[in-house]
């Protein structure tokens, strides 16, 4: 598409928007009286006006039942979770019986690295991004000490090239066939947070299994932002929040994906709670864990009704509009950003900054700002647009199809213009 740059373009491009009702669906922050501009849903997502009546319902059960919303409520608590597996299935590609939503993203992944990171003598590498999010980070270190190695041994991770912003494919791949039979997990994000690029899950996937390792995915930035198909993928497991592109509130209840052949295996070692043994004689309060039959048999505690309420409430957005019309939505949004940076930088130039996310992406684009960054950041956020400071020097911002126009685009790329 010819982007211009002109009011009446944006104006054009919102009233052809398929999308442009579900702005309707969302509180917008205020700022001075208007609509913030805001870039953030990478952070946190706006939260739906059906949020609150979700929650009250519950909470009315819970007013009126007591105990007995557990088997009476409207949506009886005992398996609040079921509530949420057809439209989180969807979401990510998969089948049912290979999702669960349940605690806490790095808890579940630490209950995932139980399973899934079996570490012996031989084969005891983990290789992951350099530059992962902090709680991956600490999460693997963490990991390998207590399995007893050395984290400068055990992990390995892959940076980009000198003077590049992104990891390249070939990269990856390459490091994962260079390590060979020593590695016993790959495990990458499906989105990096710092620079939004967006990563080959397939060929990861399958390099991973091409040297005997398994292949596990943070999809934080992920999941509601880009198409996933988890299980074509052949991915091990994913963990992933809510909070963010899945507007679902902060802390957010987490979702978990466990491959079918590995969910079929009640062997496979794990932590165990009450919550997932076979729902079928759950009651019966007998010794020896039976694990329910796929992704369900990670549960530990019963179900975070309130959280998952909310959660539950911008799953039926997304399972209403469907990944491909977000997807689609969202690619537009963003290139309509990178048209309005670049042309800003043309006209301007005090602008000094460059994009370092490549066309591998979801809805996030980061620019790295310069030594002026932290000033422009900040008069942004001064005209009402909410946008995300990285130290040291990057601005990330990230439209999203459910609420944001193009005319918020168009607000953004004036201001630009006008610093």
């Amino acid at each position: 598409m010819n982007f211009r740059s002109d009011e009446s373009f944006a104006l054009q491009l919102d009233k052809e928007d398929q999308l442009s009702s579900y702005r309707e669906r969302f509180y917008i922050p205020q700022h001075k009286g208007e609509d913030t501009v805001y870039f953030t849903g990478n952070s946190l997502g706006l939260q739906p006006r059906s949020a609150a009546s979700a929650l009250e319902q519950e909470l009315q059960d819970w007013q009126n039942l007591g105990v007995e919303g557990h088997f009476h409520g409207k949506n009886p608590w005992f398996h609040y979770h079921k509530f949420l597996t057809p439209k989180a299935a969807k979401l990510v590609g998969s089948k049912e019986s290979e999702v669960v939503i349940m605690n806490n993203l790095t808890v579940n992944l630490h209950l995932m690295m139980v399973s899934f990171y079996r570490p012996t003598s031989d084969r005891f590498k983990i290789i992951m991004e350099g530059g992962a999010f902090p709680s991956d980070q600490y999460a693997m270190e963490t990991q390998v000490k207590f399995h007893g190695f050395d984290p400068k041994q055990a992990i390995v991770e892959v940076f980009p090239r000198k003077d590049e912003y992104h990891l390249r494919t070939e990269d990856i791949l390459e490091t994962i066939k260079e390590h060979g039979d020593s590695v016993a997990l790959v495990m990458f994000s499906g989105v990096q947070y710092y620079t939004g690029q967006m990563f080959n899950i397939h060929e990861i996937t399958k390099a991973a299994h091409s040297i005997g390792a398994l292949a596990g995915f943070d999809l934080a930035h992920a999941a509601g932002n880009i198409k996933l198909d988890l299980h074509n993928d052949n991915v091990d497991f994913a963990v992933w929040c809510s909070y963010k592109y899945l507007n679902s509130g902060p802390g957010g209840v987490s979702g978990v994906f466990v491959h079918e052949r590995h969910g079929n295996n009640p062997d496979l070692p794990r932590f165990a709670g009450w919550w997932g043994h076979d729902e079928n004689t759950r009651f019966l309060m007998k010794k020896g864990f039976i694990p329910e039959k796929g992704a369900a048999g990670w549960q530990i505690s019963n179900a975070p009704v309130l959280t998952m309420a909310v959660h539950n409430a911008s799953l039926s957005i997304f399972d209403e509009v469907g990944m491909d019309k977000i997807v689609e939505k969202g690619r537009l949004l963003n290139q309509f950003v990178e048209f309005h940076i670049r042309d800003a930088a043309v006209r301007n130039r005090k602008l000094k900054f460059e994009i370092i996310t490549p066309e591998e992406r979801g809805c996030q684009l980061s620019i790295l700002a310069g030594r002026n960054g932290k000033d422009l950041f900040d008069y942004l956020m001064a005209n009402g647009v909410i946008v995300d400071w990285r130290e040291p020097n990057v601005i990330r911002l990230a439209p999203v199809p459910l609420y944001n126009s193009f005319m918020d685009v168009y607000r953004f790329g004036q201001l630009l213009r006008e610093y």
